[in-house]
């Protein structure tokens, strides 16, 4: 475990409690950081994604991590923030991702899960099955999908 990984997780159970039992849902300790898009709404239409104000210490660990994470190759995190930086640009994508850090923290510590990178694998299956999903629709629309063979194609014949 590096030493920024341990500073980090120290921090956050300092202020958070060893088992985060203050707070009854992940929803209440995203709220109480700050780390929760911000719902200011008249008539349907979402006027300000600002996070609320929270705990600032909190955050900026938050944001941290969030930071490193999306630098780590292969990470879940850095695929949510590469699939999500050109929508929303980098200061909305790191909030993004460290309030999914927040609700992962309140898991761990709350419910005593055990956190496993699944990294690229994730993505390659949620494809595959996608995949299935759509020619099995095509099919039922009536269809006929001929997939092509992945051992005869050429890079020329994919153009």
């Amino acid at each position: 475990m590096s030493a920024g990984i341990l500073g980090f997780s120290t921090q956050i159970i300092a202020e958070v409690g060893p088992t985060a039992a203050t707070f009854p849902s992940e929803k209440c300790l995203s709220s109480w950081v700050g780390a929760c898009p911000g719902d200011e709404e008249s008539a349907g239409v979402n006027y300000s994604h600002r996070s609320p104000k929270g705990n600032r210490h909190m955050r900026r660990i938050l944001n941290q991590a969030a930071n490193a994470a999306v630098k780590a190759k292969g990470t879940i995190f850095e695929i949510v923030y590469r699939r999500t930086v050109p929508r929303l640009g980098h200061k909305q994508t790191i909030g993004a991702v460290a309030h999914r850090h927040c609700r992962l923290i309140w898991l761990i510590l709350h419910q005593g899960v055990r956190y496993e990178e699944r990294g690229p694998a994730v993505t390659k299956r949620s494809k595959q099955r996608r995949t299935a999903r759509m020619i099995r629709q095509f099919r039922i629309l009536g269809y006929r999908i001929e997939l092509p063979d992945p051992q005869n194609a050429s890079p020329a014949q994919a153009q």
